[in-house]
């Protein structure tokens, strides 16, 4: 292959885009060749809303996890680029958690914000089927099929670049007695609108964010009630009556749900919050990551270049578990672009630099108490790899204000999404909402725009 780089970017969401973004503003001479795989029709990834669950219209697994009446469960001032900023987006100010469809145009509106179009570097409808690393030429083989044409192709590219997201492959735990049940069993990858729930005793099995938003969600939408299961600790937030948290689920039998510490209900529906698994069937062996979902994966020097294999070739975005998002995604993005265009002084580093400096950051997050602990981590280290690229989507200040909103949760559940931020780039200080979060039963932009003017 020719001496010019030529990059392979696995997924459209944002991510990748990101990754995209950055490779297509950089101001070399000759810029790497880049080509973008997206599976979808648009890209956008987890962000696009479908009703689809299960497999798409060409049998692939549907990528789409987001339901109808999701809002923001952080404030969007934690999420906001400090180049492209929510004033400059709505040329006036919004509340601080949106509903989906609001930061979806958000995301679109800084892929569409510039000369170059973003769009000519995608293959959509398009899915990665294997990579392999040929060690003898330094290079990759991604063989890909475009699904609209059933046809597969085979390109060779220098670097890879796997941005698939980690809510992909939702994980499925048994319990005994699930087979007998009743009632309608999910997982919330395919959860789409609490409307569904209306007047039924749900119980949702797990204790994070999706167990969390559910909940209230079918209470919200007019479910009778709503039993949270958890395995390690109970969320222990001031619910709303209609909502209460059991011990780890043990068994089923027929409707009734039987709990670790002796109790029992009788159920309705069972909602499985219970996580994803990291999945890239499209890598081979050695260069697939195993670690489980962390605030810091194994074998990656940034959280991002694979460290066992690949000639320090391969990159992952975006894997940690996640309190900060979109800015994260960007500062990986635009390390990960620099450092494969050769321009961050002092990379690349020896592999027992890299092997080091990773295993100190697993160090880290193995001491790590909870929630407080893991958002001053997640700051640290985009600080670390921001100043290495002399970005500044200013961390250690958002941190600042994630620390507010998890106060915020404890001290009430239903209204911490009536709370208003201020930007950290513009000052701006989000308006609240006039009908609370809680009454707000319409998550279109429309709505939102009314309901805060």
């Amino acid at each position: 292959m020719s001496d010019r780089k030529r990059v392979c970017i696995i997924g459209a969401g944002p991510c990748g885009m990101a990754a995209l973004r950055n490779f297509s503003q950089s101001a070399l001479d000759v810029r790497p060749e880049v080509v973008c795989y997206e599976k979808q029709n648009t890209w956008g990834g987890l962000w696009n809303f479908t009703w689809l669950t299960g497999t798409d219209e060409y049998g692939e697994p549907c990528h789409g996890g987001q339901y109808k009446h999701l809002w923001s469960n952080g404030p969007k001032e934690c999420l906001e680029f400090p180049d492209y900023t929510f004033d400059d987006h709505f040329r006036c100010p919004i509340p601080s958690f949106p509903p989906r469809a609001v930061l979806r145009e958000y995301l679109e509106g800084r892929w569409t914000n510039g000369d170059d179009d973003l769009r000519k570097y995608i293959k959509f409808n398009t899915v990665v089927r294997n990579v392999v690393y040929n060690d003898a030429s330094q290079n990759f083989t991604v063989v890909s099929t475009d699904l609209k044409a059933g046809v597969s192709s085979t390109e060779v590219f220098s670097h890879v670049i796997v941005a698939v997201g980690i809510f992909n492959v939702p994980n499925k735990p048994h319990f005994d007695g699930i087979d007998t049940f009743e009632g309608r069993i999910m997982h919330s990858h395919d959860f789409r609108d609490a409307k569904e729930f209306k007047g039924q005793r749900v119980l949702v099995v797990g204790a994070s964010y999706s167990a969390e938003d559910l909940a209230m969600q079918c209470l919200k939408f007019g479910a009778k009630s709503a039993i949270c299961t958890w395995r390690t600790k109970p969320m222990g937030f001031k619910w709303p009556k209609g909502i209460e948290e059991r011990p780890l689920l043990l068994r089923l039998d027929s409707n009734t749900a039987y709990f670790k510490d002796g109790s029992s209900a009788k159920v309705d529906a069972i909602l499985l919050c219970t996580g994803y698994r990291y999945a890239f069937p499209f890598l081979e062996d050695r260069l697939r990551l195993q670690s489980g979902l962390t605030m810091y994966p194994d074998d990656l020097y940034k959280a991002t270049l694979w460290l066992r294999s690949g000639g320090g070739r391969l990159f992952y975005m975006g894997l940690q578990d996640q309190y900060f998002s979109y800015t994260m995604f960007e500062t990986e993005a635009i390390w990960t672009c620099r450092y494969i265009m050769g321009t961050i002084p002092g990379e690349p580093k020896s592999q027992a630099e890299m092997r080091a400096d990773a295993e100190n950051w697993v160090a880290r997050r193995k001491e790590l108490k909870g929630p407080h602990d893991d958002i001053d981590f997640q700051a640290d280290f985009i600080a670390d790899l921001s100043a290495a690229v002399g970005y500044k989507p200013e961390a250690k200040k958002v941190a600042d204000m994630f620390h507010k909103w998890e106060h915020d949760k404890d001290a009430d559940i239903v209204s911490y999404r009536d709370q208003s931020f201020q930007s950290v780039f513009t000052g701006t200080v989000a308006p609240t909402l006039k009908s609370t979060w809680w009454r707000a039963f319409d998550d279109s932009k429309e709505a939102f725009v009314k309901n805060s003017e």
